[in-house]
């Protein structure tokens, strides 16, 4: 842990260093936290006007770097310092100096050395250097009061967990301009990342100047309509919408990432996702169309079509165009959510899977491999041309290309997979890394987001070597966090989905796993948040709120409570649901529930920003007794809390990813709740949710059985429910299910699944989710 030092006598020292008054200091607990902080007795070094940045003459790259340094430093203490440069030999005085240093092992790390006479920056490389110089600006007040800040003696050794640290951006349902992208990639440099991944085309537009096929741009960047609010609503919007970077436009993007030491990787996403390709050239696709640039969301049938050569000419001929304006050695060629239905009766994509030898076998079907087959000769042309591909773990689902690396979204499956098969894997699990998710619980207050729930903790828990030898972790590259951008329409809104959240990705990145403190991390974002307060950055500011913490102790049938905030601020609370006050219970500790209430909260702070929750807790004779899965286990990415969840006492709201649910998928769900001693009961009640466009369906069949003796059932209630059929369906539903009354101990829960996605949903025929929350029982 970082500690914080306090100097005596601080207005003599300062005085004595040219400084007129006594100023603030400095810490050098940032975000991400360096690997190292030694702070040492001496005296501090005073930043002020006198002040200059200094590199070694010659180096370009380190002149840069000090324009960086002194251009963030005028931002906090309004005045610019001098960039000088050095030559061989000499010195500089009251100086901040950045130089190279071959003894230090890591190409990203670098050393951030502060004493009385002056700060050193070094690095093995420039890129090193420069997150040295994050660190010291990080370390700067946010808006500092005066024209001078006291830096502590110390030395910081820093470098980073992983290489590859990603952010990626979704222009392709919403575009945004070259100036927004420019100022996305300077919160990537302020976090420490190193890449950007830039999602350029998709079904709802492509976004790349093509010279060989300019009907890309002219037909495939503008879609003509766009659904209003959540997928499916059967609303639209008839203004034409469209936007494209021209090849110029790229490598402006390109050169001023570069600057940043971050490497821009590009993807086209194939097969799938390509209705903008085909809307432009119809002959590209199985059918011949006609199709639209796509105004809805999801996923769609038409793909391209690998059985025709000239569609696979296509391919090649992108890909030599991109790498032109992209020196990365990685290209992203997606491979995610791209649907068989088109190559089953596609007589040319038949034709290629005879003529290549495609074969069905180890579960995985001939049309699986004819997208192995696309994604292998996608490979060959850019390791022809010295670049590798990423792609999603969907290109694990055949013979994946020999040399890809996995970038794994559908939990950390798919990249374990990958790293136990030799693959080099980026983790980007939608678990932990998808920051189109909301961000709280409580939703009523949140801008318009894609579902889930992904809050700030979440990510930070995140580490993605977990499940894995030594031998294969070696194989995680990074991590990266992904933004896709259906629901959001401006930059505000993207602003406000990735911050604070790309604090909590950067120190997973950075940070060594060992030193990651969530509550020492809440205590430093602060300091980060107040930056992004004066860069005007639309960030959000939940962190703020008052936080519940709710523990089932199953043994005593009561729930312990913790109430948290990030600061000092007094908490208040009630339990009949009264308005707290400075008057109410004051919060000190862990609290006990063992009966219904209404709690209230709140946390009371003396510029009068008050923050309060209000949470229900509804007691019934199911509620905190002991329960446990007869079947189907809950699917590993919706587990959360376990069996408990379902018996906690408190109901879920329209977010099926806050904790609240249990999630099912493909069969039968049973369960058996001990009410440990005979209790006579004469209705069951049971939550499920409908959320079609997240594939979740709500049960066909419940059913209740009794048993004295916990070996012979006897059923007392079943009801059917039809499978619904509409496909814009979202609610949530309460089974009913009432009983002559009966005295038993052991009550027996049986919940039929619907049994597949219907007609028109865009994953048709697939099994869907069964949702579950609170089960009473009266």
């Amino acid at each position: 842990m970082n500690k914080l030092i306090r100097f005596v006598a601080l207005p003599t020292l300062c005085l004595l260093m040219g400084c007129a008054k006594p100023q603030e200091v400095t810490s050098y607990s940032v975000v991400p936290m360096p690997r190292e902080v030694k702070l040492t007795e001496e005296k501090p070094f005073c930043l002020n006007e006198n002040t200059v940045v200094a590199y070694p003459a010659g180096n370009t790259l380190l002149k840069r770097n000090a324009e960086f340094l002194s251009e963030y430093i005028s931002q906090s203490l309004a005045f610019t310092l001098p960039v000088q440069e050095l030559e061989e030999g000499h010195t500089a005085k009251h100086a901040i100096v950045l130089t190279l240093n071959s003894t230090i092992s890591n190409k990203e790390g670098y050393r951030l050395s502060v004493t009385e006479k002056g700060v050193v920056i070094e690095g093995q490389t420039e890129q090193g250097v420069f997150y040295g110089i994050q660190t010291l600006r990080k370390s700067l007040p946010a808006l500092a009061e005066s024209k001078s800040i006291l830096l502590p003696s110390a030395v910081v050794d820093d470098e980073p967990r992983f290489t590859y640290r990603g952010m990626h951006l979704d222009v392709c349902r919403h575009f945004f301009s070259v100036e927004f992208v420019k100022e996305y990639i300077d919160l990537l440099a302020l976090h420490n990342m190193n890449t950007f991944h830039w999602h350029l085309t998709d079904d709802q537009g492509w976004r790349i100047e093509s010279k060989k096929y300019p009907k890309l741009t002219e037909v495939g960047s503008v879609r003509h309509r766009t659904v209003v609010g959540y997928l499916g609503s059967g609303i639209y919007d008839p203004t034409e919408y469209g936007g494209y970077y021209t090849q110029e436009q790229m490598k402006e993007v390109v050169a001023y990432a570069a600057e940043r030491y971050i490497n821009v990787v590009p993807e086209i996403d194939l097969p799938g996702h390509t209705l903008a390709v085909l809307a432009s050239y119809p002959e590209f696709g199985c059918t011949g169309g006609p199709y639209e640039v796509c105004p809805d969301w999801g996923v769609f049938p038409d793909v391209l079509c690998i059985g025709n050569e000239q569609t696979m000419e296509f391919v090649e001929d992108i890909l030599g165009e991109l790498i032109e304006i992209f020196p990365s050695k990685y290209i992203h060629i997606g491979g995610d959510e791209a649907p068989r239905t088109r190559w089953k009766k596609c007589p040319k994509c038949q034709k290629r899977i005879a003529d290549e030898g495609l074969k069905a076998s180890g579960g995985y079907t001939a049309e699986d491999r004819l997208q192995s087959y696309c994604m292998q000769r996608a490979e060959r042309f850019l390791n022809s041309h010295g670049r590798s591909v990423i792609g999603w773990d969907e290109i694990l689902n055949g013979d994946i290309a020999p040399n890809a690396t996995v970038m794994s979204w559908q939990g950390t499956v798919g990249g374990i997979k990958a790293a136990q098969m030799g693959h080099d894997v980026i983790m980007t699990p939608n678990t932990h890394c998808y920051f189109d998710f909301y961000q709280t619980d409580d939703t009523r207050n949140e801008p318009l987001a894609i579902g889930g729930c992904l809050p700030v903790s979440k990510v930070y828990e995140l580490d993605p070597t977990v499940g894995l030898t030594d031998k294969q972790a070696k194989h995680i590259l990074g991590v990266q966090a992904n933004l896709w951008t259906e629901y959001i329409t401006t930059t505000e809104h993207v602003e406000y989905m990735v911050l604070p959240r790309m604090a909590a990705l950067a120190e997973v990145q950075w940070t060594a796993a060992k030193q990651k403190d969530y509550r020492n991390f809440q205590k430093r974002v602060v300091h980060l948040m107040k930056l992004y307060h004066k860069n005007r950055w639309n960030y959000a500011k939940y962190l703020y709120d008052l936080h519940a913490n709710f523990q089932p102790d199953m043994e005593k049938r009561q729930i312990n409570v913790t109430l948290d905030v990030i600061d000092d601020a007094s908490i208040y609370y009630t339990l009949d649901g009264s308005e707290p006050t400075s008057f109410s219970t004051c919060y000190t500790d862990t609290f006990h529930i063992d009966k219904s209430v209404q709690l209230r909260a709140k946390a009371i702070r003396p510029d009068g920003k008050n923050s309060g929750l209000e949470e229900s807790v509804s007691f019934n004779k199911a509620t905190l007794c002991p329960i446990r899965f007869l079947s189907a286990e809950p699917y590993p990415n919706y587990t959360f809390g376990g069996a408990v969840t379902l018996v906690d006492g408190r109901v879920g709201n329209e977010n099926f990813a806050t904790g609240a649910w249990l999630g099912f998928v493909g069969e039968e769900v049973s369960l058996l709740i001990d009410l440990q001693q005979p209790t006579e009961i004469s209705r069951l009640s049971l939550n499920a949710m409908t959320y079609m466009d997240a594939w979740i369906m709500a049960p066909t069949t419940v059913m209740v059985s009794v048993s004295d003796n916990n070996k012979e059932f006897i059923s007392i209630a079943s009801k059917q429910y039809p499978v619904d059929t509409d496909t814009r369906k979202r609610c949530i539903s309460t089974y009913d299910l009432n009983f002559n009354a009966v005295t038993t101990r052991y009550v027996k829960l049986s919940v039929q699944p619907s049994p597949t996605l219907p007609v028109g949903h865009s994953a048709e025929g697939k099994a869907p989710f069964l949702f579950m929350d609170e089960i009473a029982i009266f």
